[in-house]
This record gives C-alpha cells, sequence and structure tokens, in this order.
C-alpha cells in the first residue's frame, strides 16, 4: 500500500521544492556574475551549491512523485544582488528561510509517521545549514 502524506505535508514540500529551483537558478547565476578580488573563490562556492540545491529539488521531486503529486516547476523569486557582498547577504537570508522551512516539514513528516520524507528532510536540512555556514563565514572575512 503506498503511503499517503497530508496537503499540509505536500503543500510544504512544494515549498520547498521552489525555494531549491529558486536558489539553484540564483547560485548559478551569481557564480557567472562575480567580480572583484576574492570572486573566484566565492564563484567556485556559488556554482558547488548550485549543483547541491538542484540534486536537492530532484529528490524532493521524486518523493512528491511517489505521494501522486506532480513537483512544481516554477521557482520562488530569485534574488541575485549586485556586489559580492550583497549575493552572500541574499543567499545567507535564503539559506536561513530554508533551514526554517525544513524544520517545519521534518516536524510535520514525523507527526504523520512519515519517517522516509522526515530523514530525507533531515539530511537536506544538515546541507542547508552547512551551506549557511559557507556563506556566512565568507560574509565575516
Amino acid at each position: 500500500m503506498v503511503q499517503k502524506a497530508s496537503t499540509a505535508l505536500t503543500d510544504m514540500m512544494q515549498q520547498a521544492i521552489a525555494r531549491e529551483i529558486q536558489v539553484s537558478v540564483q547560485y548559478m547565476w551569481q557564480h557567472i556574475m562575480a567580480k572583484g578580488l576574492e570572486s573566484a573563490e566565492i564563484a567556485d562556492v556559488f556554482e558547488e551549491v548550485a549543483v547541491a540545491e538542484m540534486k536537492h529539488a530532484e529528490k524532493i521531486a521524486e518523493r512528491l512523485f511517489y505521494f501522486d503529486v506532480v513537483p512544481t516547476t516554477k521557482p520562488s523569486p530569485i534574488k541575485v544582488g549586485g556586489s559580492l557582498k550583497e549575493m552572500l547577504e541574499a543567499d545567507a537570508l535564503a539559506e536561513e528561510e530554508a533551514i526554517e522551512l525544513y524544520k517545519a516539514i521534518v516536524k510535520q513528516a514525523d507527526s504523520e509517521g512519515d519517517s522516509t520524507t522526515r530523514l530525507l528532510f533531515e539530511q537536506i536540512l544538515s546541507d542547508e545549514e552547512e551551506h549557511h555556514d559557507q556563506f556566512t563565514t565568507l560574509l565575516g572575512r
């Protein structure tokens, strides 16, 4: 028997995938647009994190598809920024928002007895915390 998820949980997962698509595009554009003395190292971080975020989107899409829900293809609003500092500030904020959302998804999945979704989002949450740390460390220079 296929497990069903509540509308609340699948709606939050749709928010998550929209966010993952948003930041994968956002970070990839920043990778291309990064200029300045420290841009090479920071551009590499943008690219690395963009790829990780796209993999998160894929995992979330697979989970939604398991629940017979068509994953969204519409990203949340993309905020590229201008200077490297503005880019990193936007990215740190995006990661903070993700951390908050993913903690809520973990809690909701746990309350529904959905250990697979809970574990998936615990793993993604760990990555998001690492990304937040990368961006805030780069801002602290």
